[in-house]
């Protein structure tokens, strides 16, 4: 299949059935040039839209591109010249889920005591039941259930992110053609229950965010603004497009209902025909609730296919949905409207009371109750048995069968291509701009970040300079300044590494969800995260070291306060560094915090204040050379003591040494190591950095 287009022109490429007996697949360039042609059974069988005359597609000319918004629709895992369909039909046959049996089993002691037989030949779980559905464009799908009736299990197959401990059978199929993993993600939006943001940003700063990520890479600036701009008029946020997301119980931002609302937002910007949302209402009040579902009505009135999970709605909220899919003990219970399930039970003899909420009756009705067990599943089979004979639920399972077949023509399916594209829509180059925009946003913008750590390190520091202010050279003065020094290091140490522990760790849920859904690459946001709080990590030590440099009395040429800084800004970063590897292998932040300073402790007693670097033993001088404390003390003590040439004595007959070359052989330390400690904390700089992006890769692996 050729094209034959300008990438820098949008094209437009159309699919009408007129009856006849040969049917196009064309594709119009500028010059009026056909440059696709297929066959009419493709059409006719695998691009309906669910009746309409004809499928329209708005592409961008060629490959590689992504999702996008306002006349964009995504493209991104899609071969040249295919481009997603304005309205989608997608049915689903014969779903059955089956995961492993394990109960009393789990867990590494547990497995030790557990039969070898219960562990291995338990026969597995059968959670989805044979579900078979459509859903249609311009409808608002609602799966209901009782707790553990499988409906989430079922949204979870439908947008095939079903476990890897379950297995997964059955058919899938957009408008009658059979999809895959990355085409479903390319044609689709998932909004997910718990909603995620960087709560220091605003709304709009998101948004805009979300648009140079997640839109195609060839869209202008322009076109995107312009598309944030018609997704925050759309969904009701511009009244609040300034004010900060924040952090439930933690920061005040936006409202419940304007966080799930701007969810949402998230998603359309690419324009999606397909959406899926995992209980949109939950946490919401009654009032809040019913305005979200409004919103996802909106969308499928302008042709989009809408599928929900949702637990007990409102009977004003059960009133919008189009379609309500009823789940029991993993079988369809009903598929239909909500007037249509009204008389279906009223046939079976359990019609709904007046005045009573249909929603609850129906999850009531096909509920397990623990006392009535086998009466309730004899209930359920009886009613997904009705079901299934009645004349609706027969018109369904025959059009889903219709829907499912594969197709015979011999030709790939339109919406699939071996060719194997990024799963990422945006370039490296402009992940990393919007990355370090985003990063560097939530930096200054940290109420707590900044202007308190700054006003920390000074205080601190005044602290410390009026402890040891003014210090002579001489024999108590040689003890009290190494002492200062060597607090200096300490200090930069605990103050900058606890102040990091918390960034990817907190930030971990965002960045998973953001990352596995294509937006940007493990390296990026691990770089640009890092970059942006280098300017702190300078202007730190910077005040530190100004304020109590001269207080104490050190080395007083410029030149030497200049080596000073050097190696407090090396410390400060290397335990920055450490601070990001303890907290991108830490599952959260209380985790962090309790694993970092039992580790910080040797590389401190390592330093050479505490223990002699000549006493070291053998087996544990891998563990000395590991320790910045070790080359930041050796430093600032030959930048101190180095030429220093008459040390008085302050009491008589005592020894004390004579010059600061004594100094530094009592440390065991070598005055012409400078350059090679100031080396050696580079290194330790790039290895810290390079095993926390290691650990944060891991942990991105992990959850694909």
């Amino acid at each position: 299949m050729a094209v034959s287009t300008d990438e820098s022109e949008p094209l437009l490429v159309t699919a009408k059935s007129n009856g006849s007996s040969k049917n196009s697949y064309k594709s119009v360039s500028d010059d009026g040039s056909v440059s696709i042609q297929m066959d009419s059974r493709l059409i006719q069988k695998g691009l309906n839209n669910g009746g309409s005359d004809g499928v329209k597609y708005y592409g961008t000319g060629g490959g590689g591109g992504g999702g996008g918004g306002g006349g964009y629709p995504g493209g991104e895992g899609l071969p040249p010249g295919i481009q997603a369909p304005e309205k989608i039909t997608y049915t689903w046959r014969d779903i059955n889920v089956h995961a492993e049996d394990k109960i009393g089993c789990s867990g590494y002691i547990k497995r030790f005591f557990c039969p070898k037989k219960a562990r291995y030949n338990a026969p597995p779980k059968h959670i989805l039941k044979g579900v078979t559905g459509i859903a249609k464009p311009g409808e608002l799908l609602a799966l209901m259930g009782a707790s553990g009736a499988g409906k989430t299990t079922l949204l979870n197959a439908l947008t095939c992110k079903t476990s890897s401990k379950m297995e997964l059978t059955g058919h899938r199929s957009i408008n009658g053609v059979p999809v895959d993993e990355n085409t479903l993600t390319s044609l689709s939006a998932y909004v997910q229950q718990e909603d995620l943001f960087i709560g220091t940003l605003t709304v709009k700063e998101h948004l805009i965010f979300q648009a140079l990520v997640r839109m195609d890479r060839r869209i202008p600036y322009i076109n995107r603004m312009q598309r944030v701009e018609e997704v925050m008029a759309e969904l009701t946020l511009a009244r609040c497009q300034n004010t900060i997301i924040g952090v439930p119980g933690k920061m005040k931002g936006i409202s419940g209902g304007e966080m799930k609302r701007l969810s949402f937002a998230s998603e359309v910007l690419t324009n999606p025909p397909l959406m899926f949302c995992d209980e949109p209402t939950s946490g919401l009040d009654s009032f809040m609730a019913q305005n979200v579902v409004t919103v996802l009505k909106s969308l499928a009135s302008k042709g989009k296919t809408v599928i929900v999970t949702i637990h007990q709605p409102s009977s004003e909220v059960y009133a919008m949905f189009d379609k309500i899919c009823l789940m029991a003990e993993g079988k369809l219970a009903f598929l239909g409207t909500p007037a249509q399930a009204n008389e279906f039970f009223k046939v079976l003899g359990a019609p709904c009371p007046a005045n009573h909420n249909p929603a609850d009756y129906f999850i009531q009705l096909l509920a397990v109750v623990p006392t009535r067990e086998e009466a309730c599943r004899n209930m359920i089979t009886m009613v997904c048995e009705s079901y299934k004979s009645s004349s609706h639920g027969a018109k369904m399972l025959h059009q889903a069968e219709k829907n499912t077949e594969i197709q015979s023509t011999g030709l790939p399916s339109p919406w699939f291509s071996k060719r194997r594209v990024s799963p990422y829509k945006a370039s490296w180059w402009a992940q990393f701009k919007a990355l370090i925009w985003r990063s560097w946003l939530s930096v200054i913008k940290e109420p707590n970040l900044v202007k308190i750590k700054m006003l920390q390190t000074f205080m601190v520091a005044m602290l410390i300079g009026i402890l040891y202010f003014g210090q002579v050279i001489d024999q108590d003065g040689v003890m009290n300044i190494n002492g200062a020094l060597f607090v200096c290091l300490s200090n930069m140490t605990f103050q900058n590494m606890f102040a990091v522990v918390h960034v990817f760790c907190g930030e971990l849920p965002v960045f998973l969800r953001e990352h596995l859904n294509g937006m940007y690459r493990t390296d990026v946001y691990f770089l640009t995260k890092t970059m942006a709080e280098v300017p702190i990590f300078i202007a730190v030590p910077m005040i530190f070291t100004t304020v109590i440099y001269y207080m104490v009395g050190l080395n007083a040429p410029f030149s030497r306060f200049l080596c000073a800084l050097i190696v407090m800004i090396l410390v400060s970063n290397v335990a920055a560094s450490f601070g990001y590897f303890i907290s991108c292998i830490s599952s959260n932040m209380s985790v962090a915090l309790s694993v970092g300073p039992p580790i910080v402790i040797p590389f401190l007693l390592f330093g050479g204040f505490f223990l002699n670097a000549g006493s070291v033993p053998a087996y544990l001088t891998w563990l000395s050379d590991l320790s910045w404390f070790k080359y930041g003390n050796e430093a600032l003590l030959i930048n101190q003591w180095e030429g220093v040439e008459n040390i008085t004595c302050s009491r008589a007959n005592t020894t004390c040494p004579a010059d600061g070359h004594i100094i530094l052989e009592t440390f065991n330390f070598d005055e012409n190591h400078w350059y090679i400690d100031l080396m050696a904390l580079t290194m330790l700089m790039v290895g810290f950095r390079f095993l926390a992006f290691l650990g944060l890769l891991s942990r991105a692996y992990l959850k694909h």
